[in-house]
């Protein structure tokens, strides 16, 4: 197997152990490749030979190895997961971060979890994901999220209105300072601050919860992944925001109507014994302590 090796470059954290990794990968003579950022990195910091990193550099890093290694935390992760895109390369995250809820092993245990995915210890879930359409518009890319899909108010303005139909049924109106529309793998991120679920990854579901609604007994709302949501937002001729897994657009006409659905493609994540998301829900939340 071949292993790919990214990560956060804006986090010294990465590169003492992306340095050790590569060269106990070398000794172990199992194949791996470099983000061309990391490599880059690696040599600038000189802790890696220049002609060593560059025959081991690639910029598509996806396309030509079987496992993508992804050093940071939860967020390094969503941005993996995109770069990757529907290839559906499987991507074991590695924990440098503070959380790493989504992460399936912290850093010090890197060789180990090598050592399990090569004797075929390991799993791979299959993580539903969101597209979403604005009406009207064509973007240069694809617009779909892991974790949620958000629409916001933009800046000081008021609570924006947002009427929501499910599978062609009207569901309700929120008039809040915005919406989030979560998958599974995203109920534990904004959606669970707002007040949202924890969901299990394997439910065909997604959530849709309020961000401060004017409506108190508004709550969050399961729905099966299956439906197809439409938003029409409406914001007294102000902008707002429209977020996919932290990417954030500024739509600046006043009205605008959003369609989501389950996407064709799913982000595959590795998982090793002793981390299901039982004991990840236990250790990262806390739960059962006194």
């Amino acid at each position: 197997m071949t292993y790919g090796i990214t990560g956060n470059t804006g986090k010294e954290a990465l590169w003492q152990p992306a340095a050790g990794l590569i060269r106990w990968l070398e000794a172990e003579g199992i194949p791996f490749r470099l983000d061309e950022r990391v490599a880059a990195g690696l040599v600038t910091r000189g802790l890696a030979e220049a002609a060593f990193c560059e025959a081991h550099a690639t910029v598509d890093l996806a396309a030509e190895v079987d496992l993508v290694l992804s050093f940071g935390g939860d967020g390094t992760l969503l941005n993996t997961a995109h770069a990757v895109g529907t290839r559906g390369t499987p991507i074991l995250g590695v924990n440098i971060g503070r959380l790493g809820f989504l992460t399936g092993s912290e850093v010090g245990e890197v060789e180990q979890a090598i050592r399990q995915t090569e004797a075929g210890e390991h799993r791979i879930e299959a993580r539903v994901a969101i597209e979403a359409d604005i009406e009207g518009d064509e973007p240069s890319e694809p617009r779909w999220a892991l974790n949620d899909v958000v629409v916001a108010k933009s800046g000081s303005a008021s609570m924006i209105d947002v009427k929501v139909h499910a599978g062609g049924h009207y569901l309700n109106d929120y008039w809040a300072d915005g919406l989030i529309v979560a998958t599974p793998t995203g109920s534990t991120a904004y959606s669970l601050a707002a007040g949202g679920p924890l969901l299990a990854p394997n439910t065909d579901v997604i959530v849709v919860t309020p961000i401060a609604p004017h409506t108190l007994t508004t709550r969050p709302i399961v729905l099966p992944d299956r439906v197809e949501l439409t938003l029409e937002v409406t914001t007294r001729e102000q902008p707002f925001l429209l977020a996919y897994d932290g990417t954030s657009e500024v739509i600046e006409r006043g009205s605008a109507r959003i369609v989501l659905r389950r996407a064709s493609h799913t982000v595959r994540l590795v998982r090793l014994p002793g981390h299901g998301y039982s004991q990840t829900i236990r250790s990262k939340l806390s739960w059962g302590q006194r």
